[in-house]
């Protein structure tokens, strides 16, 4: 199987929100579906303050996405890239697909000149966990939010 990753486009709405609630699914969450649609407007969008989005793509169909963002940071001085979210369809695991699409992240911040790339995931993502520990260092800092 030979995985493509291209920018979102408009006419990727039906396979983006598939994925997308697939994802939400997986995390065991639910969104409204004005907060869906503004999400997708904003992946299109040209404000340097919202997520760029990136499909995988396998036979002409997306199977993967992948949702980053630059920000400043404190600690440096170049801004660095937060990939907020990534899923491959669990049919499409295992092939490459999720290593493209943060290989694909990695590249578009050594293009912008990004410190890092940073993101989380929850404990128990073990199969997730075992490619994120191929392609990247796991940090000892914990999450709290209000």
């Amino acid at each position: 199987m030979t995985i493509t990753i291209r920018p979102l486009t408009r006419e990727d709405r039906a396979d983006w929100t598939r994925l997308w609630q697939a994802y939400l699914t997986f995390y065991e969450t639910s969104l409204p579906d004005t907060t869906t649609d503004v999400l997708f407007e904003r992946l299109l969008g040209d404000d340097s303050r919202d997520f760029t989005c990136l499909l995988a793509v396998a036979d002409h169909r997306p199977v993967g996405l992948v949702h980053y963002v630059f920000h400043r940071n404190s600690w440096v001085t170049e801004e660095v890239c937060y990939l907020q979210d990534l899923f491959v369809d669990t049919a499409t695991r295992g092939t490459g697909a999720g290593r493209a699409l943060i290989q694909a992240v990695y590249d578009a911040s050594d293009a912008h000149g990004a410190a890092s790339v940073y993101w989380m995931t929850q404990e128990h993502n073990s199969t997730a966990r075992q490619l994120y520990d191929r392609v990247a260092t796991v940090t000892p800092f914990i999450k709290y939010k209000r």
